[in-house]
């Protein structure tokens, strides 16, 4: 009972931190959020591994609060900079620039600017968005970059899958043709399997037929130097 009493104290505490993050800055929101959700984490391995369940818990939900503080994303001056130089870059052409709740920058990108139906080839009204973006990407090197392909539901996942995935793909390889090292891109496939709407006309189709790029600067990376100022040593 005792484990049970200190096991739901620490999950509200964590919940209580989460709920919190309204009153807080963004960088403040995004190490809390990591925080609240290490805290829970922690508490639930703490209470289940081994005796002494309670005490446990609690040591748990510290090493893992302090854990998720670290891997949580931050909104730094940089990706303000970034997300207002987007929205400029973007405007008018559909794009659609916002942050996410776990402070990541979003660009979801419709296929009418973006790829040609069934091909994968950036379309060069496309180019113009890519290049800003890649600018802005060498400028914050610490930020990383995942890119994620989307299709409507025609053609079948034998054709939709992979055509997902090749968006994406040639969409690192033009970022990485502007200076941005590949090693900090990550690229996924969706299809079919997450549209926005139903695919029932023709319009719908064209909304789920998209690419997403998300960028987040890891809280890890808070204390790293600015860019262009060397690491103090030791």
């Amino acid at each position: 009972m005792q484990m049970r009493t200190q096991f739901t104290l620490i999950s509200l505490a964590a919940v209580v931190a989460l709920g919190g993050c309204a009153n807080m800055n963004e960088v403040q929101r995004g190490t809390a959020t990591g925080a609240g959700v290490g805290a829970g984490i922690g508490a639930v391995l703490g209470a289940t591994v081994g005796p002494g369940g309670g005490r446990r818990a609690a040591t748990g939900a510290a090493v893992g609060g302090a854990a998720g503080a670290v891997i949580g994303n931050i909104w730094s001056s940089r990706m303000e900079q970034q997300k207002r130089q987007m929205e400029q870059a973007t405007q008018g052409t559909g794009v659609q620039v916002t942050q996410t709740q776990d402070n990541r920058l979003k660009l979801d990108i419709p296929s009418d600017i973006s790829f040609d139906t069934n091909r994968s080839d950036i379309k060069p009204n496309f180019r113009p968005i890519l290049d800003r973006f890649a600018s802005g990407l060498v400028e914050n090197p610490y930020s990383r970059v995942t890119i994620v392909g989307h299709t409507d539901n025609k053609g079948g996942d034998a054709i939709n899958d992979p055509l997902s995935v090749n968006r994406a793909a040639h969409t690192r390889d033009y970022l990485a043709s502007r200076g941005v090292a590949s090693n900090r891109i990550s690229v996924d496939g969706r299809g079919s399997h997450e549209p926005l709407v139903s695919n029932d006309t023709e319009a719908n189709r064209a909304r789920n037929r998209r690419v997403e790029i998300f960028v987040a600067e890891p809280q890890a990376t808070a204390q790293s130097p600015q860019y262009g100022q060397p690491a103090s040593g030791r």
